[in-house]
């Protein structure tokens, strides 16, 4: 039984909740567990299998029945996924406190990932057309986190050095904002000497994205 939800402990004096929250599991099955993707691959699939049968000569009628097998295996992947999606999102509860970020996750395994804002060189954002989103956290080279502990709450495709992510949350927009005031505030208490740069980031390739682009957060930046 968690003291908080979403922590292992009681925050120490002097360290609030700002904002608490988890993955939309509609938006994590099409971000992260590629349900659309599937989705297209086996429809393709059907559709090829289709003209093949067509062009052997079979009946349209019965090229649809022969190339319509292929429904349930499809039917069943993508219901996994989404189930899996569903799961992932229900055992996920981000935390983003005044001093850090908190990540509980885990579907088998129950795990907590504390991130200080110390650890932050660089952040990113991306904002999608119906307001879900995904922020992510580049850490210090010192800190070593693994990709499979951390997936799918990750960056992607950074498996060296992987970015632990709040994933596919709803009101991103939202939520970047409370992270780079939180990020500046951080910065203002406690100055450091280097920090990063901050770039125009280049637009997401996706055509569901939105909003993207870097904002300052003292020692860090926001980007897509």
């Amino acid at each position: 039984m968690e003291p908080v939800r979403g922590l292992p402990e009681e925050l120490p004096a002097g360290e609030r909740v700002l904002w608490q929250g988890s993955p939309d599991w509609r938006a994590l099955a099409i971000e992260a567990f590629q349900v659309r993707k599937v989705a297209v691959w086996f429809g393709a699939l059907i559709a090829v299998r289709f003209v093949i049968y067509l062009y052997e000569g079979e009946p349209v009628l019965g090229a649809a029945i022969s190339a319509a097998w292929l429904m349930p295996m499809a039917l069943t992947a993508i219901a996994l996924l989404a189930l899996l999606a569903w799961y992932s999102a229900r055992t996920t509860v981000y935390t983003l406190t005044n001093k850090r970020l908190v990540l509980r996750i885990g579907m088998a395994l129950t795990m907590t990932i504390n991130v200080p804002f110390r650890l932050i060189q660089d952040a990113g954002v991306v904002v999608r057309a119906n307001g879900t989103g995904s922020l992510t956290f580049a850490l210090d080279p010192s800190v070593k986190i693994a990709w499979a502990l951390l997936w799918p709450h990750c960056r992607p495709w950074r498996l060296a050095r992987p970015e632990p992510a709040l994933r596919a949350i709803p009101d991103a927009a939202r939520v970047a904002d409370l992270v780079a005031t939180a990020l500046a505030a951080d910065a203002a208490a406690n100055p450091v000497t280097t920090g990063a740069t901050v770039t125009q980031a280049p637009s997401a390739p996706a055509p569901a994205v939105q909003t993207g682009g870097r904002f300052a957060g003292g020692r860090t930046a926001l980007a897509s």
